[in-house]
């Protein structure tokens, strides 16, 4: 792959002088930092925005636990961090191709499949980073908050939700190599994970395949079970051949 160091160099030059280097990571050091502290206070909260309606209410709800803090977290990473992986790399290879930085590079003796993989490579690594952070400020703000903080069911949750994240990152890889618009592909991208979703309520793809990871982050920070070496990885292989599908869809397109 000529030219792949450039690109790996390339592409990290680009998340750390624009707006990439602040949206992700914000947005994980956001929820990192506010959720042991929501889920320790939200029946004080309710208490007093409700007053005495919340009273009743209040009496059904548990006492708040640090698998509360883990469990805001997993959430976090299921929905809204998911969602914004999905958007922002819809454009991940189409915003270069549109703005005409494809062109300049790849004129060069470089390879395009050089260019796809650096790019899910990349930014991959850019997200487990950015994962591995907020998490360690959930671990530490958790014991804060609660006083005691087991690792186990908050790390293993993160690390099953990262593998998701990987695969969704090759998901728009791909799609972005295919279409030529970033709204498209973030459409399509949401489809399949809805279709993902769907499907790991079927038993055998829950414990083989990807679709296992959707819900998987959820029961372990509740400190469940869930047996997740399986769908990490079939999520890593298929995540792979996604990457290789992007690099041979790239070369069959004009820039």
């Amino acid at each position: 792959m000529s030219g792949f160091a450039a690109f790996v160099r390339k592409e990290t030059t680009e998340i750390l002088r624009t707006w990439r280097i602040w949206v992700l990571p914000g947005m994980l050091l956001m929820f990192a930092v506010t959720g042991p502290f929501l889920a320790r206070y939200t029946p004080e909260i309710i208490g007093a925005v409700g007053g005495s309606q919340a009273a009743a209410l209040l009496k059904a709800i548990p006492k708040p636990t640090y698998l509360d803090s883990y469990a805001q977290w997993a959430k976090n990473l299921t929905q809204i961090v998911l969602f914004a992986v999905i958007i922002i790399y819809g454009g991940l290879i189409s915003s270069e191709r549109k703005s005409g930085t494809a062109v300049l590079v790849l004129t060069k003796p470089v390879s395009r499949t050089a260019f796809v993989v650096a790019k899910a490579l990349v930014h991959s690594l850019f997200l487990a980073l950015a994962v591995v952070l907020g998490t360690l400020v959930t671990w530490g703000g958790t014991a804060l908050v609660f006083g005691t903080a087991a690792g186990g069911p908050l790390w293993s949750s993160a690390m099953s939700w990262l593998a998701f994240g990987v695969l969704f990152i090759s998901i728009m890889t791909l799609l972005s190599a295919l279409l030529g618009s970033q709204a498209g592909a973030a459409g399509i991208g949401l489809g399949v994970f809805a279709i993902i979703s769907v499907a790991g309520l079927w038993e055998p793809l829950t414990k083989y395949s990807p679709a296992g990871l959707a819900n998987a982050p959820m029961v372990l920070a509740a400190g469940g079970e869930s047996a997740i070496l399986w769908p990490m990885v079939t999520s890593l292989v298929v995540s792979c051949v996604l990457v290789a599908s992007a690099a041979w869809a790239f070369k069959t397109k004009e820039l």
